[in-house]
């Protein structure tokens, strides 16, 4: 099955230099799948986007009352701009749109549902660490915008593994073709 580059995006999610920090194991095994599907989405003249977290100074996006992000904000992490901000370096290439969000969700306080009706798409290409965050939770509410979706489950990391396989195999499987980066390389681009 061919994709319409016209009317696909293909989103990398939270690959970032300062998530490696807690996700190691990434580096090892989605990273150079991500890659080679950004790769693809470039030559095939998909709209790739990358979409990771990242805050103003000061961080006046996240509340005192949000227990997960409280931590970034004391620490000052993923302020944009950063080194820790940026989408890692294996699948970033001069000139590839990159989008803030300030949650857990790709759509979540970031431009990106208004650029992607903007430009037409309908289906989405989703990789990204990690599994049981960004991808779960942007998946979700990708589906119920009604945006067809194909996730890269190669290109995905969760750092417990049986829950990557869950979420690939059980859940995922209900609302996206799951498939392998070779496979939307080959079949799909």
């Amino acid at each position: 099955m061919k994709l319409d580059p016209k009317k696909t995006a293909v989103l990398t999610l939270d690959i970032q230099e300062g998530i490696m920090n807690f996700a190691p194991g990434a580096a090892a095994t989605a990273i150079p799948n991500a890659a080679k599907v950004a790769d693809a989405a470039r030559k095939g003249g998909f709209l790739l986007m990358h979409v990771g977290i990242g805050f103003e100074p000061g961080h006046p996006e996240i509340s005192p009352d949000s227990l997960r992000f409280e931590m970034i904000k004391k620490l000052g992490g993923f302020t944009k701009g950063s080194d820790n901000a940026k989408t890692h370096r294996d699948v970033f290439r001069q000139g590839d749109i990159v989008l803030y969000k300030h949650r857990t969700s790709a759509f979540s306080g970031s431009p990106l549902e208004t650029i992607l009706r903007a430009q037409g798409i309908k289906t989405l290409v989703l990789m990204g660490i990690a599994t049981s965050g960004i991808v779960l939770s942007t998946l979700r509410q990708a589906s119920d915008m009604d945006f067809q979706c194909v996730v890269i489950k190669d290109a995905c990391f969760d750092s417990d593994e049986e829950v990557h396989r869950v979420l690939m195999e059980k859940v995922f499987a209900r609302q996206a073709t799951v498939v392998t980066a070779q496979a939307f390389v080959s079949d799909f681009v």
